[in-house]
């Protein structure tokens, strides 16, 4: 018998039972759309991951003041008396020898363990004297290695009010140094960021967020040049910040107000604010050396202080584990589904071979081979597969927008069709071949003496 008439006999075989490879079918069709669902779903992580995290380096470590005075924290904080790796300390800026840091803002002390007995109590009336300077950021720039900038930040909310407005709004406030531009990857539709002049004067310039600045004055274009007031003080509007979008860190720059770090303390923010140090490693393959020795730069200012770093590199890293692991547990239940369709199209098969036992018998007499009415009965198991499967992709990629109302991120892509084609053949070859194996092994004598 020619391949071409086996392919005849299937589609034959396939038309007088339409309902019925339908019905085999839909487990098929669910799990090759749950494949398509599941890779989009998982690259749409993977996506908005990297939107949440755009404005920081991988590089990225944020230094802040810890509130906490738990001990294992003090204990971490006590004992960062050397540096890993055997680097022997940081070179002092002015004489003397040894290993030791230089002081500055908090005062000098060794860097031996906190206090034992009683003095246990003093931690955290002394933490909350702690506070960040600009000196910090030189200390860290001049004496950690492999930093390439710095950045001191700070924010919190002010009154603001323009001539489009007919009365005050609190804003988010943020006041930083000028390497914060490059630090967080913030763009400019318009203008300019301040510079190091106006930090070093206090200028009072101002760098809108997008959607504040359409917000404040009608437009994002019509925000600069123009001029502002916060906390009844007058601010000109030197740039407007590109669209960002959503951020990871609780301040979106679409929504903020950036003023040179001096400006915000003394104008606006004053001591009620609890700056942070942003920094940047030059060499990602460093950033846990270069958080030990600015924490060790801190230790030194501030012996009796406790900091909490955290780096962008490790928060995206476990925010795409985790986008990672869901999709895995997705993929597993497109599986279990493409399993369960399986046995549906062994079952069919397993039944066709008994309702059909007499035509196998004829055909045997006829002179086919095990070979041909395997092939018949396995192409037979193939295209219910692939039927299967080529509904189901277009079913997956036709429900990526309602998924998309329920507000996640859907990102669909092509090799999700392949795949689910491909999941949807192999499991019709493989669940139909024992069915049409049993089928090739019937005698023609016994076939055709069957009821």
């Amino acid at each position: 018998m020619r391949f071409s008439e086996i392919l005849h006999l299937v589609w034959l075989n396939i038309k007088e039972s339409k309902t019925k490879v339908l019905l085999t079918s839909l487990g098929v069709v669910v799990g090759a759309a749950t494949i398509v669902l599941v890779i989009a779903i998982g690259h749409g992580g993977e996506v908005d991951v990297q939107e949440q995290f755009k404005t920081l380096n991988v590089g990225a470590i944020e230094v802040s003041v810890s509130t906490s005075a738990d001990m294992a924290d003090q204990m971490a904080g006590g004992m960062m008396g050397g540096f890993p790796g055997g680097m022997g300390g940081f070179p002092r800026s002015g004489g003397g020898s040894g290993g030791s840091l230089r002081p500055s803002g908090g005062g000098g002390g060794g860097m031996g363990g906190f206090p034992s007995g009683g003095q246990s109590n003093n931690f955290t009336q002394a933490q909350r004297g702690v506070t960040l300077t600009t000196t910090d950021v030189s200390d860290i720039l001049s004496l950690v290695p492999n930093v390439s900038s710095a950045s001191l930040i700070s924010s919190g909310t002010g009154a603001v009010l323009t001539d489009e407005l007919d009365s005050e709004t609190d804003e988010t406030i943020v006041g930083c140094l000028p390497e914060y531009q490059s630090i967080s990857n913030l763009t400019l539709l318009a203008g300019e960021f301040f510079t190091d002049d106006d930090e070093t004067n206090k200028s009072k310039v101002a760098v809108v967020g997008y959607n504040l600045a359409k917000n404040l004055f009608g437009g994002a274009y019509a925000a600069y040049g123009n001029a502002m007031t916060i906390e009844g003080k007058t601010y000109d509007v030197v740039g407007v910040l590109d669209s960002m979008g959503a951020v990871s860190t609780g301040t979106s720059p679409d929504d903020s107000i950036y003023l040179p770090y001096s400006t915000a303390q003394k104008y606006v923010l004053g001591n009620s604010a609890t700056p942070k140090i942003v920094a940047i490693a030059s060499d990602v393959k460093e950033v846990e050396t270069v958080m030990a020795n600015i924490k060790a730069v801190l230790a030194d200012n501030y012996p009796k202080g406790n900091f909490t770093l955290t780096d962008a590199g490790s928060e995206m890293e476990a925010a795409t584990t985790s986008a990672n692991t869901l999709s895995m547990l997705l993929i597993a239940v497109a599986v279990i589904v493409f399993i369960v369709g399986g046995i549906g199209i062994m079952n069919v098969l397993f039944v066709s071979v008994k309702e059909r036992t007499q035509e196998i018998g004829i055909l045997k007499a006829l002179g086919s081979s095990k070979k041909e009415i395997l092939m018949q009965f396995l192409i037979e198991a193939n295209m219910m597969g692939t039927f299967g499967g080529v509904i189901g992709v277009i079913a997956g990629f036709a429900l990526v927008p309602v998924v998309r109302l329920t507000g996640m991120t859907v990102e669909p892509l092509p090799v999700g069709g392949v795949l689910a084609l491909v999941f949807a053949i192999v499991t019709g070859t493989l669940f139909g071949f024992y069915p049409a194996y049993k089928a090739a092994q019937l005698m023609p004598i016994e076939a055709l003496s069957q009821e």
